[in-house]
């Protein structure tokens, strides 16, 4: 049986990459995560995870570099997904992020490179790395410059180079992506589209009074469903995988931040007066995130195939059972 390692397994994305690769491939899941980390997003697979059924957890940090080495130990597909991944938090806590992400990875690589060497490695850049792009290099595709403009983005530039380093130095068989923005049940609260969706959740609840706390409404993204990238990921390590390629992967939907909101009131059938909350604007916003995805289309054939519709029903129906169990706090 193949056996895959998923870095950060408590994570949004990782959780559901592990749902994906149970549901669609016989391989066996090992997830890589600290002994103090949520299991919050491990609720859907916490029956078989006690089962011990195709999936298991592996305590460890990238910061440990022993544990990393026996973390990859016979592992044929590595989705390498663990990080400090909130941009505006990293303002806050600059040193930690590029502990976590440029150190983690470069540790994670060098087990792999004395552990593991066969094995296919999928680093998860970020579109954060192209920052503050001018318009004429929009829809941005993956020859555009790198303009990191948080040290969330700077570490991951770090990580990408990283990626291409071990693949061209060492012959790893490391794929790198550099993914949209993505959204969908379980995602963060400190990320625009879901701290909206949390909101209406707690006003509808009379939690909170009928306000929405924003940030840049003007910020353009291109949005993809969470479901979509980890299928991406899944097809990138198995669809004619060539190490050291680099790929944008985004979704099909292009609109504000303010066009979000808008769709969320339109998901919860009301409005709410909205007040401008400054201190969740970023210093620096990379607020033209628009892809072209063409190379990795061409190179496997995926497409993004959940409407943002639904991406957005079911963030807020996602938000509104938290809500119900009384678990959430206003941040």
């Amino acid at each position: 049986m193949k056996r895959a390692l998923i870095t950060g397994l408590g994570g949004f994305v990782a959780s559901h990459l592990a749902e994906y690769l149970l549901a669609n491939t016989g391989w066996e899941i090992v997830g890589a995560m600290r002994w103090n980390d949520s299991l919050d997003n491990l609720e859907e697979l916490s029956d078989r995870i006690n089962r011990n059924d195709r999936i298991r957890i592996f305590y460890s940090d990238l910061n440990d570099a022993g544990s990393m080495r026996n973390a990859v130990k016979g592992a044929d597909y590595i989705f390498h997904l663990a990080a400090q991944s909130y941009p505006k938090t990293s303002f806050d806590i600059p040193t930690e992020t590029i502990q976590t992400n440029v150190i983690g990875t470069l540790n994670l690589l060098e087990a792999v490179r004395n552990e593991a060497p066969q094995a296919w490695t999928h680093v998860c850049s970020s579109s954060e790395v192209y920052g503050r792009v001018p318009k004429e290099f929009v829809p941005i595709n993956e020859d555009c410059r790198f303009h990191p403009a948080s040290p969330y983005a700077i570490s991951k530039a770090g990580t990408d180079m990283l990626g291409q380093l071990y693949a061209q130095a060492y012959g790893l068989n490391v794929i790198i992506t550099r993914m949209f923005t993505h959204t969908g049940p379980r995602r963060g609260d400190v990320f625009s589209e879901s701290t909206f969706a949390k909101q209406i959740a707690m006003i509808e609840a009379g939690m909170i009074p009928p306000v929405i706390k924003v940030g840049n409404l003007n910020s353009l993204r291109t949005i993809a469903d969470v479901r979509d990238a980890v299928r991406a990921y899944h097809m990138a390590l198995t669809e004619n995988p060539k190490s050291g390629e680099v790929y944008n992967i985004g979704g099909s939907h292009t609109c504000t931040v303010g066009d979000v909101l808008e769709s969320l009131f339109d998901a919860a059938g009301h409005r709410y007066g909205i007040e401008i909350d400054h201190d969740r604007l970023r210093p620096i916003d990379a607020d033209l995130q628009v892809p072209d995805c063409s190379k990795f289309k061409a190179h496997t054939g995926w497409q993004p195939e959940i409407p943002f519709k639904q991406t957005m029903e079911d963030l807020l129906d996602y938000w509104r059972k938290r809500v119900k169990k009384c678990t959430v706090l206003q941040r």
